[in-house]
C-alpha cells in the first residue's frame, strides 16, 4: 500500500468501531477494505433462500402486524 493521499473524518464512535475489528498487525485502511469487502452483496443476494412455505408465513405475519398497527390506530384516533 502506498502512502496516505487523503485523510478522513470519523467520529469517536465509529473509531471505537474500527479499533474494536481490527487484527493484529492490521492497518485502518485493511480493516476498512475487510469490511467493505464482507459488505458487498448483491441486490439479487438472498432471493430464493426461503422456501414456499416460509415465505408464506413471513407474509401472513407481515399482513397481521400490518392490521394490528392499523387498528392501534384507529383505536388512538377515536376520542
Amino acid at each position: 500500500m502506498g502512502a496516505a493521499n487523503e485523510q478522513i473524518r470519523i467520529s469517536d464512535r465509529v473509531k471505537r468501531e474500527l479499533e474494536r475489528r481490527k487484527r493484529e498487525n492490521e492497518s485502518y485502511n485493511d480493516v476498512l477494505e475487510r469490511v467493505l469487502e464482507d459488505s458487498e452483496a448483491g441486490f439479487d443476494d438472498g432471493f430464493g433462500i426461503l422456501s414456499d412455505e416460509q415465505a408464506d408465513r413471513l407474509r401472513e405475519g407481515r399482513e397481521n402486524a400490518t392490521e394490528k398497527r392499523r387498528e392501534r390506530m384507529r383505536r388512538l384516533g377515536d376520542p
